[in-house]
């Protein structure tokens, strides 16, 4: 690498973990981050047993100490609850070398967490931890909102998740969808709408025996396995799809429902709509910043299976709207949420800080 590059020290979960936060830098890499900058990955998290968890948190903790006298600046990438208390050792280590410091904040359920789940101290210490860097990365207005409660709004950036929009993915948008294949992408548990969205698929397919739902995930929750099974015949578990594989559903189906009950951004959200689906999901957190109701998707209460049930419903039996959604849905996407707009931001604001 050029020593004329910016060298950057980024962190986050590894980059084969299951989840938003992978799937983004991930993009990032694909939409050619590493070639702007000199940059060096350390992933702090695997899935498995505890052990673990705690044997690659501790290796992690140790090559990104050795790393610190490398690099010109700390990019952090947190969730919310126990990985932002994780990821406060990495910024402490990385404001005691006074190195310049990014923290991006990914998680959906922060404000939870923050005002009910900890002790008045941990939320002094996080707002220490908060004021430490020089630039924060959030994914919506609503979350520059909040977090300028708790640190000096001047350096919070509105940041929001992005997708590649070139190669296969982009034929998605022209692919025959079938609105009665209905799509899910992501952690199959209770917060992410699984129960409602069952209960609603009930109900449709009792009106129309060709509706399908392909849930797209691992089980968080093991018990949803049996729910899903006793469905078999209209609720297909397809695993975790990448690749070609989620291409071919993201052009088969027509409607994507992405029913949570909090959420950061929702990746399967700008995913859905750039391919050409129709998105029903719910109105928390960064979802509403994105889906203009009824203009290019739909809208719904959180934990409520009537209105994700007659939301599918209207845009199944309404070509016209169906089309209207999925268009405006594709454009707001190509204009706004791409991934190689969001690596050019990003070596922006590296070079503000060096």
């Amino acid at each position: 690498m050029s020593d004329s590059k910016i060298k950057v020290l980024m962190v986050g979960p590894d980059r084969g973990v299951h989840g938003g936060i992978s799937a983004i830098v991930n993009n990032y890499y694909e939409a050619g981050l590493d070639k702007r900058v000199d940059l060096k990955y350390i992933g702090t998290m695997k899935e498995g047993s505890r052990g673990k968890k705690l044997f690659v948190a501790a290796t992690a903790y140790f090559k990104f100490l050795c790393s610190l006298g490398w690099c010109d600046v700390v990019h952090v990438n947190a969730s919310s609850d126990s990985s932002i208390m994780r990821k406060s050792f990495f910024i402490r280590a990385a404001y005691r070398r006074n190195k310049k410091i990014v923290f991006h904040q990914h998680g959906g359920d922060f404000v939870n967490y923050f005002e009910n789940q900890i002790s008045e101290k941990r939320r002094r210490y996080l707002r220490r931890i908060l004021d430490m860097s020089d630039v924060m990365l959030v994914l919506t207005p609503t979350w520059k909102e909040f977090f300028s409660g708790l640190t000096d709004e001047g350096k919070i950036r509105v940041f929001p998740n992005s997708i590649v929009t070139e190669g296969e993915v982009s034929e998605n948008f022209a692919a025959s969808h079938d609105l009665r294949k209905i799509l899910f992408l992501g952690r199959i548990c209770r917060d992410k709408g699984i129960s409602e969205l069952l209960e609603a698929v009930d109900e449709i397919h009792e009106e129309d025996k060709d509706v399908v739902l392909y849930i797209g995930g691992i089980y968080e929750e093991p018990e949803y396995k049996a729910e899903l099974e006793k469905r078999s015949s209209y609720v297909k578990h397809i695993g975790w799809v990448q690749g070609k594989d989620k291409n071919k559903y993201l052009s088969e189906c027509g409607i994507m429902a992405v029913p949570s009950y909090f959420e950061g951004f929702g990746m399967t959200v700008i995913e859905g709509m750039y391919s050409g689906l129709v998105v029903v999901g719910s109105e928390v957190g960064g979802i509403p910043d994105i889906i203009s109701d009824g203009e290019d998707g739909i809208l719904i209460p959180p934990k409520d299976a009537k209105a994700l049930k007659n939301a599918m419903l209207r845009v199944m039996n309404d070509n016209s709207l169906a089309e209207k959604l999925r268009v405006s849905g594709h454009k707001k996407v190509e204009e706004n949420y791409s991934a190689g707009v969001s690596v050019e931001r990003l070596v922006n604001i590296y070079n503000s800080l060096v």
